[in-house]
């Protein structure tokens, strides 16, 4: 609710400022433009994800890497790390959060394990693998329609970047959690399927849909495509499960007022200000000096608002791959720093699993700036 209420008074600001006219009408329509594609692959992408899970695609998954690991218990959260970061490069940093953190846990309980590395690790890697593909993290899909580049474009800028921050980020959480990570156990049975055909169903639009992703086509096509399929296939087998619920009212809204607001803000001459802090430049002093702006920002007001603020000081392809090291893998101090973090936080203690803050801010505080500045170096390259 307090994401609706944030949102609802983004777009209501926003909204008196297009009507005022400091927020002039062709720059609301570029806005749209800009932003109803983006809008539209979120949607869709989270009705896909929120089915699957729904079927049971996520615990199956899941239950079957726990009996892959062979009862060790470090081969099952690597397992869980490969899980977390192809399910945040293909389905998206919030689908990560939302909806396999839970999956995860549960899988650690049922094993009788500890199930904070396990949560740890989700997050963490919600954050800093959104760096891989534009349909990672909604920055990215920001990010490309500037850079008015491919999947393949993207991935030769970010690529080496998104590996640093994955690998550097599985390096710190392995040694964190090296002591609870150690040992063997006896893998639970697999999970009760309740409608098997509608596994299968999902598991195929889920495996279809990951490929077209990343095959040029604008990604809300596909994406929409997939959560056609998959509500028409639930209308016939389980039309109770298709609810409201399954849009994200909060984050439409919240992302719509966010646009025009900063929208307004830069209309009012922001831009001069932010551009003095980021600074200009190649090098990577310079690139780091953008990278850890966007890091400050995005603990300090969220990461969206963060790139939207500092995007017109990335006029090159490599100093916008630095701000988005910076908002995408940097985000791991404060509990809003990004909206999957708070949606992670929801989910684990629905699960009865603990973690204080002070305890997360400490480790993001000593884990994001390594991570962010080992990141940006081979975009100074």
């Amino acid at each position: 609710m307090k994401l609706a209420v944030i949102g609802a008074a983004l777009l209501a600001a926003g909204l008196v400022a297009a009507l005022t006219g400091v927020l002039p009408a062709e720059d609301v329509a570029a806005i749209g433009e800009r932003v109803w594609p983006i809008l539209l692959f979120v949607v869709a992408i989270t009705i896909v994800a929120e089915l699957a899970a729904i079927a049971g695609l996520f615990d199956v998954i899941a239950a079957f890497l726990a009996r892959l690991s062979g009862g060790r218990t470090w081969t099952l959260w690597l397992l869980v790390v490969a899980l977390a970061v192809v399910c945040t490069a293909f389905l998206s940093l919030d689908t990560t959060a939302v909806l396999l953190t839970p999956v995860v846990v549960g899988v650690a309980k049922a094993n009788r394990l500890p199930p904070l590395p396990f949560a740890l690790a989700t997050v963490w890697l919600a954050n800093t693998a959104s760096l891989v593909l534009p349909v990672s993290n909604l920055t990215n899909l920001l990010a490309v329609h500037r850079l008015d580049a491919g999947p393949g474009e993207f991935l030769a800028l970010l690529g080496p970047s998104a590996l640093v921050a994955v690998v550097v980020t599985v390096g710190i959480l392995a040694l964190v959690n090296r002591r609870e990570l150690r040992g063997r156990f006896t893998p639970a049975p697999a999970p009760a399927v309740g409608d098997r055909r509608l596994l299968i169903v999902s598991a195929v639009v889920v495996a279809a849909l990951l490929p077209l992703l990343v095959s040029g086509l604008d990604p809300w096509i596909p994406a929409l495509a997939a959560a056609a399929v998959m509500v028409v296939v639930y209308i016939v087998r389980a039309p109770r499960a298709l609810r409201p619920g399954l849009v994200p009212w909060q984050l439409v809204v919240f992302a719509s007022g966010l646009f025009l607001a900063v929208g307004a803000l830069q209309a009012l001459g922001a831009d001069a200000v932010i551009a003095t802090v980021a600074g200009h430049g190649e090098d990577l002093p310079a690139l780091a000096r953008l990278a850890g702006t966007g890091l400050v920002g995005a603990n300090v007001i969220d990461n969206l608002p963060a790139y939207l603020a500092l995007e017109n000081t990335a006029e090159t392809p490599a100093r916008l791959g630095a701000l988005l090291v910076g908002v995408n893998a940097g985000p791991l101090i404060t509990p809003w720093a990004s909206l999957a973090t708070l949606l992670w936080h929801q989910r684990l203690e629905a699960a009865g699993v603990r973690i204080g803050w002070g305890r997360y801010a400490l480790l993001g505080l000593c884990a994001a700036p390594v991570i962010v500045f080992l990141a940006v170096v081979p975009l100074a390259f």
